[in-house]
């Protein structure tokens, strides 16, 4: 295992998550489209990641660990600002899912993230939009009668859990927002 690549993985995720919390608990979160701060760390992340891919492809468990593994998938499911690259990273996860070293459920992230930002049908179901009501709602599928099995191959719960999952966040959100709105003068 390369300690130093994990070690490195595990910062850039760190950060990606630092600031998105931070996001939410200031109730930044979704006040602007791409809120800089966020893309900020995109951009950097984004980068680095397409470095350390072409130099040693794939990121898996083998190489970096599970938790790197999964900071790894993280980075590249955060990459929105360069969609080909997503795409082109499909084929080595897969393959890398494949051969056990990594999770099939970050393939499925991936592909319904790049599915749907070209426009296109998710296949697991995993892709959400927030409605005005502030209604998590599942962006559009190919197949939505089997999605629960589509996702339970891949090793993720229920269409469901994943929405209920997501309206909590998107709660919280929305609560921290007014409780900020209301402080301000």
């Amino acid at each position: 295992m390369d300690k130093e690549l994990s070690d490195e993985l595990l910062s850039m995720q760190h950060e990606d998550q630092k600031t998105l919390q931070e996001l939410i608990d200031s109730g930044e979160l979704g006040t602007v489209v791409y809120h800089p701060k966020i893309k900020e760390v995109h951009e950097r992340n984004n980068k680095r990641i397409k470095q350390i891919i072409e130099e040693h492809g794939w990121p898996g468990i083998t190489l970096v660990g599970k938790e790197a593994a999964e900071a790894a998938w993280l980075i590249v499911q955060h990459a929105v600002l360069d969609t080909a690259f997503m795409d082109s990273c499909l084929p080595l996860l897969r393959e890398a899912v494949k051969r056990g070293d990594a999770e099939g459920s970050h393939f499925a992230y991936l592909q319904d993230r790049v599915l749907t930002m070209s426009g296109r049908p998710q296949i697991y179901g995993t892709q959400h939009d927030v409605d005005e009501n502030g209604t998590a709602l599942p962006l559009p599928m190919e197949n939505p009668v089997e999605v629960d099995k589509l996702r339970k191959e891949m090793g993720l719960g229920t269409l469901a859990e994943a929405t209920t999952r997501i309206q909590e966040r998107e709660n919280a959100i929305r609560r921290n927002r007014k409780a900020n709105q209301a402080e301000e003068p």
